[in-house]
């Protein structure tokens, strides 16, 4: 594979378009979808198939998907997973990349998003729980507290949050820290629900089970 991560995030055409998806957002008043999500969202993914034995290659893929997967906010929110996979395909195919790995990153970008897509291959599952898993309070991009939904205060309320791989077990964790005065557990899972079965839908793609634990409670 020619085209590495690196190329990847110095790509002008990608940046741009994850910087006006991420302004677009804003103004409707969603979370963070910046650069650095993007960047913590291809190192997860890359983390994730790194410690579960997963080759060079496939990592490699990961992270390029984990950073493309929302370019597609620059044209709309709605289908965002279909849009930009398409996107990511044409940017990608003028690349050095071979196409069954462009059709690799394309597939995992286009199934991320929870309404329409589920994993269908260990890329895309890696793409899944590293996004759906980036739960933080600098992702939270209103400033007046009076007006925050309840995504920006779970977000908010995230004191802390890490995914833990157990190779050995084929445990995928996360263990999320919540400021419960201003998010509980339940406010919680009425938003992330579908992310969380997703997650474990993911994980099972990887011959894994997904638990996750907040403020010490095992939830599933």
């Amino acid at each position: 594979m020619k085209t590495d991560y690196k190329q990847i995030r110095a790509n002008e055409e990608i940046n741009l378009l994850i910087e006006k998806g991420n302004a677009t957002l804003n103004a409707l008043g969603y979370t963070e979808h910046s650069k650095k999500h993007a960047a913590k969202v291809a190192e997860t993914a890359g983390k994730i198939l790194k410690e579960l034995g997963y080759g060079k290659h496939k990592i490699e893929l990961a992270k390029i998907a984990g950073y493309m997967h929302d370019i597609g906010n620059a044209i709309n929110r709605h289908d965002h997973a279909h849009s930009g996979a398409i996107l990511a395909y044409q940017i990608l195919k003028d690349t050095e990349m071979p196409l069954k790995d462009i059709l690799v990153v394309a597939t995992a970008i286009g199934h991320h998003d929870e309404a329409t897509g589920t994993a269908v291959d260990g890329v895309s599952a890696a793409l899944i729980l590293a996004d759906k898993t980036d739960v933080r309070r600098n992702r939270v991009q209103n400033r007046n507290k009076a007006t925050f939904d309840i995504h920006d205060r779970v977000n908010y309320a995230a004191l802390s949050s890490k995914l833990i791989i157990e190779k050995e077990k084929r445990i995928i964790q996360m263990e999320l820290e919540l400021d419960d005065s201003i998010c509980t557990v339940m406010d919680y899972f009425e938003i992330f629900l579908k992310r969380m079965i997703m997650c474990r839908r993911a994980a099972e793609r990887l011959n894994c089970k997904f638990k996750l634990m907040a403020n010490g409670s095992k939830l599933c």
